[in-house]
């Protein structure tokens, strides 16, 4: 089963929205200018239960499937802050994406605020010049294109999106991702047999040092040692107010995509790791009641510039998700969103 992002559980609907297409979001299909129309992004839509946490502000509809999102990247967050001095965190770029398909989803094609949805894939490439924390008060204009839209009676089934992201007027970053949407009772039935208490939680392993993987404090550590050399285990702490700001009862896409990050510091020496390129796939949940290895890739194109790791974590010794990432320092502009699971050639492995 794929591998899930946060899961809605909101008890009501505070955003005066509809779990039908929003009428507010613009103009009906066939028109042909942009909208004055403007839907707000609430922490709802977003599935995110605190304002600061919200990337995406608004959008407007331009078509029946093409929109105009508006979003913000602080300088300074709690958890998505600046990676070393000079450039804002690209994983930023994902959240963004991840929290869009969601607001978009819900007030324009049916989604109902209840949904549980259920991340399949997701790639993004960035411009590492594109996101330097001095154009941090710049707004981000992103351009998304949603497409393999599958309806279930009225309501939303799966579906892709299609991102780019700019900034003062510049190409910053790309990105793509498929899901899926749940009804509370689909998934009930899904997860049957689960335990869904915090009680069957594994307890929270001893963090390896901040340092070793590039984060600046130590509650932010999502990896602990294993006993073996180029592998760590998934650290899991329930109560981070952001990784974990809703209750789940599986380990949420967005700490699988920090381990991911983390282990590719770590297994490049500590160094500051500013993933350009990130390509991800999932195959099934991560569950919080038993340990999940990750097994780390390293490769080198030999200048010590240009390096690619690929992270793959394993639970009850079967792969559970998949996330390639490569740091190109050099580029000015970002390609094309990487395929889900796309590796590179092997230059030279590292471990």
């Amino acid at each position: 089963m794929p591998q899930s992002g946060t899961t809605s559980t909101p008890t009501e609907d505070r955003t005066g929205q509809r779990s039908t297409p929003a009428t507010t979001a613009g103009q009906a299909a066939g028109d042909s200018a942009e909208t004055d129309a403007v839907t707000r992004v609430t922490g709802e839509l977003a599935h995110r239960t605190r304002a600061a946490d919200v990337f995406p502000t608004q959008w407007v509809r331009l078509s029946e499937r093409d929109f105009r999102v508006t979003a913000h990247w602080p300088a300074e967050h709690s958890f998505f802050g600046p990676v070393d001095g000079l450039h804002q965190d690209p994983m930023i770029v994902a959240e963004t994406l991840r929290q869009a398909t969601m607001a978009i989803a819900h007030a324009e094609f049916g989604a109902p605020l209840d949904t549980h949805f259920v991340m399949w894939d997701l790639g993004v490439s960035t411009a590492p010049s594109g996101l330097l924390l001095a154009d941090a008060a710049e707004p981000v204009t992103v351009d998304v294109a949603c497409s393999e839209v599958r309806r279930r009676g009225r309501g939303l089934s799966s579906m892709r999106t299609v991102m780019e992201f700019h900034r003062s007027g510049r190409l910053v970053a790309r990105g793509t991702g498929s899901m899926g949407c749940t009804s509370p009772a689909a998934y009930r039935r899904l997860r049957a047999g689960r335990p869904a208490g915090r009680h069957d939680v594994i307890p929270p392993l001893p963090p390896v040092p901040h340092t070793l993987v590039g984060r600046h404090r130590a509650e932010d550590v999502v990896l602990a040692r294993s006993d073996r050399p180029g592998t760590w285990l998934l650290r899991v702490d329930t109560g981070h107010p952001v990784l974990f700001a809703r209750p789940n009862d599986h380990v949420p896409g967005m700490v699988l995509f920090e381990a991911a990050r983390q282990a590719a510091t770590a297994a490049t020496g500590g160094r500051v790791f500013l993933p350009s390129d990130l390509a991800s796939s999932f195959s099934r949940y991560t569950e919080l009641d038993s340990p999940c290895l990750l097994e780390t890739e390293v490769y080198d194109t030999g200048d010590g510039n240009d390096v690619t790791v690929r992270v793959c974590g394993l639970q009850n010794g079967e792969p559970v998700f998949t996330v390639t990432l490569a740091r190109a320092p050099r580029r000015r502009s970002p390609g094309p969103p990487p395929s889900p699971g796309q590796a590179p050639a092997p230059v030279r492995s590292l471990t």
